[in-house]
Formats: structure tokens, sequence, C-alpha cells
């Protein structure tokens, strides 16, 4: 059963995207106005609540197996989970995250299902899904049994479907046990974990002796009410190391409240509020700006270090006078970089702008043991003492893969035709090079949607936002970086391009005291378990191709051969 209500209790308003054009930063989204206080009546009781904002958002994902390619031709099995919603938007990478309203559309075309309301389809320059350029489309979840277990059979993806939710969301995610084609002898229970996340009660953990677990031809939803913005990610809990080792991996990210601060609103003020809090004045009253409370008067995410030594944002020690901003006029290239009334993005709720960012590039860190994936398929029991990654992927491929594949010839397009248009897509699918596999039913999917290739403008970003006198500014990517390898560390660097290291595990690097802590370098390395947001910036940087690369040289190869990798390219741009 899928559980996807339009509206709830906390947001009592159904929120959808305003037109056919699908806007990938989530335009709908309600503006951030502070903690306000609500009341309504539930059964006839009387109930007064905080609201700040946020949506009703819902996504659906199959548990089973699938295989894989990597760059030496070789395919591995897998226990995968696979998307069963936003199929359209998984395909080109993106998080298959809807509003409930959209989700609870049903697919109308096309025998696979990738093609849905409306069609259209992300063109893979602009911010926007083009409704010129073509024809998948991103809408509609799968309701019916049948449907459910005959498209999500061998439909993995590696890395899982990516999720997307902003702060103040409440997000129901359902997962559909559809048992595994490859292992018919296999019963095997699926739950979803959220690596490190809060969640408010065990039972939608996903740990199995604390909750509970998913059974073949079962389905279950989760329900989250996003509190803190970070980069997490999310597994299986069902025999980790067995199930991760498979490839039951996923990234998961939240925006923070300060994406939707109305733009010309001090970023500060959003944070503290207009009255002095833990000895710092705001400023709003002096901007002009309605005397409203900060996100510091809610008891859910306030925090005070002098009462709370774990708080994740302290107030910065002083307002710098940063306002939420947007673009003065739409990219004269044409190129799509940037559209006017875009407000700027950030990685946290930093109150000085200083996590803001102008692209997300999601980076999975995993790695695979062939032998142990073989003795798997082959029915036989896996040796985990002797478990020893040979693959190192990022996002699910080696290098060269990890920058995009050219389309194969041989590989039907006929899962990626269009029947009301005719519109034909490649396979992979141009906008991405997504890496495709056959299906039970013959179609072919993509398994490895999301490419690594980080393409930057070195005048793309927003004017004025790279210090005084500097011009043109330059693109930021947020390099949002997660190691789910079971048995080794990992270490990423970059060549001419330094990192910025401004979050680690979901939390902002600050002192209690307010002050960044922000770390400039061109190395990182985290360990299985971990996170790290990491800033590039273009600005002056001279075009051309750059490399992020492990420095393990024996991680730059696949098994045997001497090629491949943790390696990707970030291109800039003039």
């Amino acid at each position: 059963m899928v559980q996807c209500p339009s509206t709830t209790l906390l947001h009592p308003t159904p929120i959808s995207n305003p037109s056919a054009v699908i806007v990938l930063t989530e335009s709908a989204e309600p503006a951030y106005t502070g903690p306000a206080a609500q009341n309504t009546v539930a059964n006839g009781v009387s109930l007064t609540y905080v609201s700040n904002g946020g949506a009703v958002k819902c996504q659906q994902i199959s548990g089973g197996d699938g295989y894989m390619t990597e760059a030496d031709g070789n395919q591995t099995f897998m226990f995968s989970f696979g998307p069963l919603s936003g199929l359209g938007l998984i395909q080109h990478g993106l998080p298959g995250t809807l509003f409930a309203t959209d989700f609870n559309q049903p697919y109308t075309a096309g025998p696979n299902l990738w093609n849905g309301q409306p069609n259209t389809q992300y063109d893979g320059t602009t911010s926007v899904f083009d409704p010129a350029v073509g024809a998948l489309g991103a809408n509609g979840a799968i309701t019916d049994p049948a449907m459910i277990m005959n498209t999500g059979v061998m439909n993995g993806n590696i890395p899982a479907p990516l999720i997307a939710v902003d702060e103040d969301d409440e997000f129901f995610l359902t997962l559909s046990n559809v048992g595994m084609i490859m292992r018919p002898d296999l019963f095997e229970q699926h739950t979803v974990h959220w690596h490190g996340y809060p969640n408010a009660s065990s039972f939608y953990d996903g740990v199995p002796d604390a909750s509970l677990a998913i059974n073949i031809g079962g389905s279950f939803t989760y329900y989250y009410l996003a509190p803190d913005a970070g980069t997490y990610f999310w597994h299986c809990h069902i025999t980790p190391p067995e199930h991760l080792q498979m490839g039951m991996v996923g990234q998961l990210y939240v925006r923070p409240r300060q994406n939707r601060v109305p733009v010309g609103n001090s970023l500060f003020a959003s944070l503290a509020g207009c009255a002095a809090v833990n000895g710092v004045q705001g400023s709003c009253p002096a901007r002009g700006v309605p005397g409203v409370a900060g996100q510091q008067s809610d008891l859910r995410t306030g925090c005070n270090p002098a009462v709370d030594i774990l708080c994740s944002v302290p107030l910065p020690p002083v307002d710098n006078g940063v306002m939420q901003g947007a673009y003065a006029a739409d990219d004269p290239t044409g190129l799509g970089r940037y559209h006017k009334n875009d407000s700027f993005k950030y990685a946290y709720n930093d109150g000085d702008g200083s996590t803001r960012y102008d692209i997300d590039v999601p980076l999975q860190i995993h790695g695979f043991d062939p032998n142990f994936h073989f003795i798997g398929m082959t029915f036989n029991q896996e040796p985990f003492s002797d478990m020893k990654d040979k693959y190192f992927l990022l996002n699910g491929r080696s290098y060269p893969d990890t920058v995009g594949v050219p389309s194969t010839p041989g590989f039907s397009t006929t899962s990626q035709t269009n029947p009301n248009t005719g519109v034909a897509t490649p396979n992979p699918n141009p906008a991405t090079n997504a890496m495709s596999t056959e299906a039970s039913d013959g179609y072919s999917r993509p398994s490895q949607p999301m490419p690594s290739l980080i393409v930057l403008s070195s005048g793309g970003g927003p004017p004025g936002t790279c210090g005084a006198g500097v011009s043109p500014c330059g693109q930021r990517a947020l390099l949002r970086i997660a190691d789910l390898d079971v048995s080794e560390y990992q270490t990423l660097a970059s060549l001419g391009i330094p990192m910025q290291l401004i979050g680690f595990n979901a939390k902002l690097l600050r002192d209690q005291s307010g002050n960044n802590l922000y770390q400039t370098m061109n190395s990182i390395t985290l360990g299985g378990g971990e996170s790290l947001d990491v800033i590039l910036d273009s600005t002056g940087v001279p075009p051309g191709t750059y490399f992020l690369y492990t420095p393990n040289l024996d991680h730059l190869s696949n098994d045997a051969e001497n090629f491949g990798g943790l390696m990707t390219e970030i291109v800039i741009l003039p």
C-alpha cells in the first residue's frame, strides 16, 4: 500500500509545481518567513502548533535485484533499490522526490512506464524541464501491485534512487519488496535506514531490531519530518555488510530553510530574528523587514550553545549584511546557466551566505568485490572475512564511465519512445549518458543514471557574489560526498582547483561562538559511513579540464585492468 496524502495537519494546503515546466529548484516550495503559530481542529480536538512552512513530498522505490556494468565491460549482480516514481527524473540523475499532488498522478504512456505526465524532458543545460525538447516525463506513482512487481524486478540502480527534501517537509517514502528473480531461493527482507539522520521514532529508522522489515510482496511507507539540512545517505539495514556490498546504498540530502528566504531579506535576520538571541541583536528593523521570529526562536531547531554544546548551527558572531539574492537578468549567453528571479542556494542555514553554491553534485563513493557478488549469484555462501574491493566507483561508475559513455549501437530505443509524440531518445540518454541494463521485461533501463562529470563556468556565477572588485564571478559546485564503501577508507584529490570543506557528517563546520571553521585543501579522506560537503569555486580558474581523483593508485583500476577507478573530470568553461 502506497501512502501519500496531499494534505496533513502540518501542511493543510496541497502544493504542486505551477505549470507543465518542472522547475528543478522546487520554486513552488513556500517561502520561509519564520515560525508561525497555527491552529487546527482534529477529531474535535483543538491543536496549536508551530509551522515553518515546507510541503508534503513522496517517493516510491523497489527493493530487489539488478545488474550494473563496469568500465571494463564486466556485469555485476546486485541486491539493489530501484525507482518506482519520478522515473524521468531518476533517469537524468536527479532526485525522484515529488510533491504529493504530482506523485499521485498515474503514469499514462509507454509500456515500460518511463514516459509520464507532462510530456517533457530535461535538456541537460537549463534549470527547467523544457517542453520544447522532448518526450520524457517526471510525474506519477505506480499504485497497481502488478505494475509494481513487473516494473520493479531487475530494476535496480546504483546508486539507489536519489532523495532530496527541504527542511520542514513531511516526506513519505514507500519501499516495495519485489523479490529477486536471479535468486528465487532467497526470501530477503529489506529496510530503509537514513544513516545519521535524527528520526523522531525508531519505528521508521529501518534497523529491524528496533523497527520492522519488509517481506517479499509487501510495501511499507516510512515517514520523515525533515529537521536538519545537510548531506546524508541511506541503505538497507538487513545484514548491512552484505547488502551494502551488494549495492543497496543511495544518496540523500536536505536543503536548508535559508533557500526559501524571500529575495532581498537578511539571512542573519532569518536565522536570529529581530530580537536579541543568545546575546546577538538582529538587525531586520533597520532593514525595513517586518519584525518576525527567526529560526532560533523555534525550539525544535534553535541553537543556544550555552545550554546545548551539540547544536548544529550557531549564529554568526556578527551580521555581515548579506541578503538572499536573485540574478539581475537571465543569462545573456543563452546557455541557461542562471535565470532571473532564481533565489540563491545554500548548503546550510549559515546566516552569512558563506555556503552559497550554484550546482549540486552528489558523489557516492563505493567499492565492489566481484568475487563476493559472483558467489552470491551462484547460490553459495559469501565469504565475508575475505571481502576485498577491486572495483572503485563514483556514483556506481569507474572512470571513464564517470563522465559518461556514448550512445551504444544495438540498444533498443523503444523504452524511451513517447507514443504521443513519436520522439525517441537514444540509449544511453545523451543528456546524462545513463548506463543501462536490460530488465526482465526486455526493456533497457538506466541502471547507473548518475554521472560524476562536473561542468562549471568561470564567468557564469551571479554577479557581485565573489568579492569586491572581482569580475566575472565563477560558478560554485557543492560536492555532496558520501562514502558507503564497506571495507576501505577513500581519498579524493583536486588538481588545480582548491576544495573548501564546509560540512562534515551533515554538520556545518562552525564553533560554538559562531566562527566558521572551513578548511581549504587539495584532498579529503573519509571512511565508510561518513559524508563531507565541499565547495569548488571556478572564479579565476583558467578554462580547461581538471581532475578529481584518488591518489591511492591501486584504486584507479578496474580489477586487473589499469584504467578506471575513482576519477572524474571537472570541465571549466569560459
